[in-house]
């Protein structure tokens, strides 16, 4: 051998001296492989001794953590420097657990950055086991775990609004058809999940479908609505038409796979507040009526003619309330009975107008004068049942076609474009003076039991102050 061979100042070999295997050359080369293969792999990698100590350490976990292998190898666990004091202990017995576990075992915790940082890891982690079979350390492979947990998480989010949100969710395609609903939301609409699929919004809904529609095709080509929506809707179902209202979120889908938006339809979300919402109009229009009878009642003050004073009540009942007003007096005919009710014959109850809302034009009610004709209402007619009962009378022409309610309204004596009627009877110091009349047209709603104590309210106020201008049947009958 060479001087320069001796001396190490270069390492070549001559061909009379073959390669020999040494630490570098053989068991060094294969710790180079292996240390190669572990830098490469895109999971991050590291191992302990059966005692715990870090002993691989690759460049994916430096990537994620910051800690060079330098800096990780040698340090039992990571208690003070790769994770929180106080989760410490916890993460540690996790880990070492799996030497005495078969196969691979799943963990997810948090691990610290060398810079302060927090990351979410989920780790794969198994023994290593040596001659005799026993452990003699683990290895442990890791990764960020964000994306995972957000795809899992959208999933379960999704699984349990389609199951078990108490509120409803529908996804409707760009056709305004329902694609997925879920069970709250096809037992608000009264029919199956599947029942409901690929149906006309019109075949599901009576009424609030226009507004429902035109919500829908908004948020397809503008985009949600800054707040949700409250909107009244009448559902079909096998026992009828149901009036619910609902507060509506919408969102605009599109496609994450396509580098332009393709729309996928609207997700519906909606929540029935029927019940409150009720409760809150009802609270509004008591305070509303309310108002108007203190109104009415300092307006009616001012009037010198106590008969004026009565249709100022009328006409302040009116406002919100209905569409017309009919004050009929009782007409007493031969003296007045006993209890202050009608005549002493046999008769039927008679009954005169007094006063009356304008038809055909708007307008402050008016007194009918002093003629004393007869209105001639017919036996069973709503006016004249209230006074024989001396209570509230509610009527309506129901589902009737326009037609026929415009022939029920005049076989009344009302003006024709009236649907629905209440009654009330005028009564003053123990007396039945007559009977004030509600009407309302097409589009309003039927009288309900708190509208009929309102008209009680207001009846009482007219009987006093028809009472006061003597408009009682026996000071007009001829």
């Amino acid at each position: 051998m060479s001087a320069s061979r001796r001396s190490g100042t270069t390492d070549e070999l001559g061909p009379d001296e073959p390669e020999r295997d040494g630490p570098e050359n053989s068991d060094g080369g294969g710790f180079h492989l292996l240390a190669a293969l572990l830098d490469g792999m895109d999971a991050a990698l590291c191992a302990f001794d059966a005692d715990g100590v870090v002993t691989h350490w690759n460049r994916e976990a430096e990537r994620i953590l910051g800690w060079t292998a330098a800096e990780a190898v040698g340090r039992h666990g990571f208690a003070g420097w790769a994770v929180r004091k106080a989760d410490a202990e916890e993460i540690e017995g996790r880990l070492l657990s799996s030497m005495h576990a078969p196969g691979r075992q799943v963990n997810e915790f948090a691990l610290l950055t060398k810079d302060g940082g927090r990351v979410l890891v989920r780790t794969q982690s198994a023994a290593v086991r040596g001659p005799d079979g026993k452990p003699a350390g683990l290895y442990c492979a890791f990764s960020e775990v964000h994306a995972q947990i957000d795809l899992e998480r959208s999933i379960a989010l999704s699984e349990a609004l389609f199951e078990d949100a108490s509120w409803g969710v529908v996804l409707v395609d760009a056709d305004l058809r329902p694609a997925v609903v879920n069970a709250h939301a096809a037992r608000s609409l009264g029919i199956g999940r599947t029942s409901v699929l690929g149906r006309p919004l019109g075949e599901l809904l009576a009424q609030g479908v226009e507004e429902l529609e035109s919500a829908l095709t908004h948020v397809l080509a503008e985009g949600a609505p800054p707040a949700p929506a409250e909107m009244w809707v009448s559902v079909r179902t096998p026992e009828g038409e149901k009036r619910r209202c609902w507060r509506s979120g919408f969102l605009r889908l599109a496609s994450p796979l396509t580098e332009e938006p393709v729309p996928l339809g609207v997700g519906w979300l909606f929540q029935d507040i029927t019940e409150s919402k009720q409760v809150e109009q009802e609270a509004a229009q008591l305070r509303f009526r309310t108002h108007q009878l203190h109104r009415a009642a300092r307006a009616a003050a001012e009037c010198e003619d106590p008969a004026e004073a009565a249709t100022v009540h009328l006409d302040f009942a009116l406002a919100g309330f209905a569409d017309h007003a009919l004050i009929d007096r009782i007409a007493v005919i031969g003296g007045e009975a006993a209890d202050g009710t009608a005549d002493d014959g046999d008769g039927p109850v008679r009954l005169v107008r007094a006063a009356a809302t304008p038809s055909g034009a708007p307008g402050p009610s008016v007194l009918a004068g002093q003629a004393g004709l007869p209105v001639g209402y017919g036996d069973g007619h709503p006016a004249v049942q209230c006074v024989e009962r001396a209570g509230s009378v509610r009527a309506s022409a129901g589902s009737y076609a326009a037609e026929q309610a415009r022939e029920w309204a005049v076989q009344r004596r009302w003006p024709d474009d009236s649907v629905h009627a209440l009654c009330a009877v005028l009564r003053s110091r123990g007396r039945t003076l007559g009977v004030v009349t509600f009407l309302r047209g097409t589009g309003r709603s039927r009288f309900e039991r708190t509208d009929a104590m309102y008209a009680e309210d207001v009846a009482a106020r007219i009987a006093t102050a028809l009472d006061l201008a003597g408009l009682r049947g026996q000071d007009l009958a001829p």
